[in-house]
């Protein structure tokens, strides 16, 4: 089987601030952001050949990203796939341009949830294996029980666990202060994390990402031609999605400590960039922090952290900015909120500026190879992306 690995590279990015932008339109984020990104690849809108729109509660059809772009006659394709679908939309545009049948092609996620009438991810809906033998649960609710079972596997008192989840929380805060687009811009003590208001024990409202509109936009294009747009283009290295069964809520086996999607999908991502010790290879990671719960799994998920013990690599700040790998340097979903379609490539678009070395404050020492980790649906039946990229070839 081939690999995509340096066959494609971003040349352009662009990102509106995520928030309650009520000033804005769908479509004025999306002019934004894509112009942002046309700027920053040296193009005109001319130039794009194709484009993948991500979204779920925006628009199903190609048209509502066409029309604001004046993308006239050539294909532009909506694709869905729950919270990894802005990434679905990067990975479609990267394959395309691998295949040889475009040169120049463009991904684009964005939501407009504050102006839907919807609260981002339904309040309550059908398990997701949709079976009569289980009732309905909140987001919330369904990560809580993540928690408390990480808690009980690992042996965990309510007060160290929720410990935990409140560093995660601080961290990102932190970063999120640094970033000046990002929802929610600032920092939280580690008190404040622990005596907030209880949103789904032990899920406290600091544990808990926020509902944000946004949009980001990437240009994609052969390896080859990437330095007659830029100096420093960013390598695609691998780009995987995975589905599971969806048979956690019915397994007696299931643990609640884990994502296994999330682990099958970092071994394929990492087997195809080549990379033998993520922790020590990876420079940066922005992963799908839509619950604190969530980050600290998938720790162990992407093998940053071994089994159980997450716990020590935490306090120890091997997360943090300064420490050995900088997880959600911008602030990740907590910060950002979660407009769905745009947070896949929200996520590639603070990876792809620090491994440019343009992140500002929050800046990172001398990067070279950074992973995104967008997840949809919840612990038991999840959609996985995996996307690692660098600054170099080979």
């Amino acid at each position: 089987m081939d690999s995509i690995k340096d066959r494609v590279a971003i040349i352009g990015m662009g990102c509106v601030k995520f928030g309650e932008n009520w000033e804005q339109s769908l479509e004025d984020m999306i002019i934004d952001a894509a112009y942002e990104a046309y700027e920053d690849a040296g193009i005109d809108p001319k130039d794009i050949q194709a484009a993948w729109w991500g979204t779920v509660f925006s628009g199903e059809t190609g048209q509502i990203l066409a029309t604001p772009l004046k993308l006239s006659y050539i294909p532009v394709t909506h694709v869905e796939n729950a919270c990894a679908t802005g990434s679905e939309a990067i990975r479609a545009a990267c394959y395309a341009v691998a295949s040889g049948t475009y040169d120049i092609v463009m991904a684009v996620g964005a939501e407009k949830l504050k102006d839907t009438g919807y609260t981002g991810l339904p309040q309550t809906r059908p398990i997701a294996t949709w079976s009569y033998r289980l009732t309905t649960q909140t987001p919330a609710a369904v990560f809580a029980m993540m928690a408390t079972g990480y808690f009980a596997k690992y042996g965990l008192t309510h007060e160290e666990g929720k410990k935990l989840l409140a560093q995660i929380a601080v961290k990102n805060h932190h970063n999120g202060s640094l970033s000046p687009k990002a929802h929610f811009q600032q920092e939280i003590t580690l008190e404040q994390a622990l005596n907030a208001p209880m949103i789904s024990y032990p899920l406290g409202l600091f544990d808990c990402c926020g509902v944000s509109d946004g949009a980001a936009v990437a240009i994609i294009t052969r390896a080859d031609l990437a330095k007659k747009f830029r100096p420093d283009p960013i390598y695609i290295k691998s780009v995987q999605i995975c589905q599971g069964p969806r048979e956690g809520w019915i397994s007696q086996t299931y643990d609640f400590a884990h994502v296994e999607e999330t682990y099958r999908c970092g071994i394929a991502a990492y087997e195809e960039a080549g990379i033998t010790d993520p922790r020590k290879e990876l420079s940066i990671a922005e992963v799908h922090d839509c619950f604190s719960i969530t980050e600290l799994t998938i720790m162990e998920d992407l093998q940053f952290s071994p089994r159980g013990y997450v716990k020590d690599d935490i306090e120890a700040g091997t997360y943090s900015l300064e420490g050995e790998l900088p997880v959600n340097t911008d602030g990740g979903l907590k910060c950002f909120g979660h407009p769905i379609g745009a947070t896949g490539l929200r996520m590639l678009y603070e990876v792809y500026k620090q491994l440019q070395g343009k992140a500002g404050t929050r800046q990172v020492k001398n990067p070279r190879l950074g992973l995104t980790h967008n997840q949809g649906g919840e612990p038991g039946a999840a959609t996985v992306s995996v996307l690692i990229a660098g600054n170099e070839l080979g």
